[in-house]
């Protein structure tokens, strides 16, 4: 069901008795199309908050101008998310897309917001494609792409004088853009690199291979309901103190660290964010979703607050021309703000630069199992693909 977070009639102001085209004009109309039902509604359910928290700190409003927020769920099925974003198009008008946490829905998507002149600013997946060689002038990453937080582990293994790891991850566009990132900054010897079906929540096979294959580390990437099957079963088979485990961030994101508990507890993950970084509007973040919605903010959270905040950002860069759509793209790329993970702008290709981090899980008194930060990791990083990217 479509659901309005935030609306201010204009019509209203002018006296008219109904919304009429003038009114709309006046409206910024944003889809929010993500995953609120089935093993991954974790994720997209922390996206929806984060989203409508900032949306609140900010008035209600985005740059000023009276908003609409249109929510649906997508089911994590492609074929829904096409026929979400078809009827958020042609029947609620929307102006920009966001929501959306899978690479390969987004990839699904894409073409018909760019045959519609659509916005399509994900605050989550972040494909290679979109990245390099098929980056899109109507396409704008706020979180990261696929590879970053995964290189960032891969360095940090590299670093740590491992000399052999054992990878899995699902197969999908994010799941190879993982075991991509990490590979590009983890040079010793691969034991294994196994791709598992997205979804997949029994993982006994690929966990007796990997005893066997007797790595010295393993590298997996399951995000939502996938990590936490995978991450209790690899404690229940007594590998935790045997063979050390290292993620992404996905791996060991709060909506993950509520259901394993201390079977997490030591592990090492790469990240953008983490719920302790120190500045004045991380805090306050936290704090606020706390309060509001009774439980620790993920990354995914974090997320979904910062690209209202772009939004915002670009919203009020563009003026009062914001509807005219080649000012608003300028406004989007000239971002520059200060964000929950600190300082964002958008590279050529509309991906982040930003800083990165390695995280570890902790157990802090209370017996709340979170992250914490260790180290900065890398400084302004760019994704690889950059450099293949032709934006038109």
């Amino acid at each position: 069901m479509h659901k309005a977070l935030s609306a201010i009639v204009a019509a209203a102001a002018v006296g008219f008795g109904s919304v009429g085209a003038a009114a709309a004009q006046e409206e910024l109309r944003v889809g929010l199309l993500t995953t609120l039902s089935g093993p991954g509604a974790g994720l997209g359910t922390d996206i929806r908050d984060g989203f409508r928290l900032g949306l609140e700190h900010l008035g209600g409003s985005l740059g000023g101008v009276p908003t609409v927020v249109i929510e649906a769920d997508d089911a994590r099925k492609p074929d829904v998310a096409v026929q979400k974003t078809d009827e958020m198009i042609s029947r609620d008008g929307i102006y920009l897309m966001t929501g959306q946490v899978w690479s390969n829905l987004t990839l699904a998507m894409m073409p018909t917001l760019a045959r519609n002149r659509v916005f399509f600013i994900s605050p989550n997946a972040g494909p290679s494609a979109l990245a390099g060689k098929q980056c899109n002038p109507w396409f704008f990453n706020t979180a990261w792409q696929n590879d970053n937080n995964h290189e960032a582990t891969g360095a940090f293994v590299q670093k740590q004088g491992y000399k052999s790891v054992y990878l899995l991850a699902p197969n999908y566009p994010a799941g190879h853009d993982a075991l991509a990132g990490f590979k590009r900054y983890y040079k010793g010897e691969i034991k294994g690199e196994v791709y598992t079906p997205l979804g997949q929540l029994d993982y006994a096979a690929e966990i007796a291979n990997l005893r066997a294959a007797a790595p010295e580390a393993v590298f997996f990437f399951y995000p939502g309901g996938m990590g936490i099957s995978f991450v209790k079963q690899y404690a229940q088979a007594g590998l935790i103190e045997e063979i050390p485990l290292f993620g992404p961030a996905f791996s060991f994101s709060q909506d993950i660290l509520r259901a394993v508990g201390k079977a997490a507890v030591g592990a090492y993950n790469g990240a953008q964010w983490s719920p302790d970084l120190d500045n004045e509007l991380n805090k306050k973040f936290v704090a606020d979703f706390e309060a509001k919605y009774g439980r620790l903010p993920s990354l995914y959270a974090s997320q979904g607050y910062d690209t209202a905040l772009v939004i915002d950002a670009a919203v009020r860069n563009a003026g009062d021309n914001w509807s005219d759509k080649a000012t608003f793209r300028k406004a989007l790329e000239s971002v520059v703000l200060e964000t929950t993970r600190g300082a964002f702008r958008f590279n050529t290709n509309h991906f982040p630069i930003q800083d990165f981090y390695i995280r570890r899980v902790v157990e802090l008194e209370d017996g709340t199992i979170t992250n914490r930060v260790v180290e900065k990791i890398f400084e302004d990083h760019a994704d690889a693909y950059v450099g293949e990217c032709r934006m038109k």
